[in-house]
């Protein structure tokens, strides 16, 4: 699965014109806030946000300037993961669960070094990853998705937890980005 494909399927998950009372990032178009869609020139109604536009705003935002598609080059399906992750909850968090699932997974350090987890993918995260790949395998990288995904869903359950209205998105949040 490539870029376009990643975001075919984003923008699908995420519909169309949505502005939930509950929902703190206001006025939303095909995922893309309005926030977003301002500090990236866009003026307009945001029901009216080009999908050219959203495109632009997934392709850059969330997988050039993170470094996911270096990710990809050595585990497609991980990549993907830190790509919709970072689409619902930030390019920090995403990154941040891979560092964490990383550091749990290198056997106290036999594998690789512990990385310090600075929410960036860099050359360490990268020779990490390539280190647990190379080690592991196939059968590892899917074990490594369950763990982000583990991380992913704890975090969402913490999120309706520490403010009620967020528990309006918590079924829809597991059902749609967790599979």
């Amino acid at each position: 699965m490539d870029i376009h494909d990643l975001i075919d399927n984003v923008i699908a998950r995420e519909g169309g014109y949505s502005n939930h009372p509950a929902d703190r990032g206001g006025p939303t178009n095909m995922g893309i806030t309005q926030a977003v869609a301002r500090a990236n020139g866009y003026a307009g109604a945001m029901q009216a946000l080009p999908r050219s536009l959203a495109e632009t705003i997934y392709r850059r935002l969330y997988w050039e300037q993170p470094g996911y598609a270096f990710v990809a080059e050595i585990n497609e399906t991980i990549a993907a993961e830190l790509f919709d992750t970072a689409v619902n909850m930030g390019v920090g968090t995403a990154t941040g669960f891979l560092q964490r699932a990383l550091n749990a997974l290198n056997r106290n350090q036999r594998d690789y070094p512990d990385l310090k987890l600075d929410r960036r993918i860099g050359a360490r995260t990268l020779a990490a990853l390539r280190a647990f790949h190379a080690l592991r395998g196939p059968a590892g990288g899917a074990i490594l998705l369950q763990a982000l995904q583990a991380l992913q869903g704890e975090h969402y359950i913490a999120l309706a937890e520490s403010r009620p209205a967020n528990e309006a998105f918590l079924y829809g949040w597991l059902a749609n980005r967790m599979g």
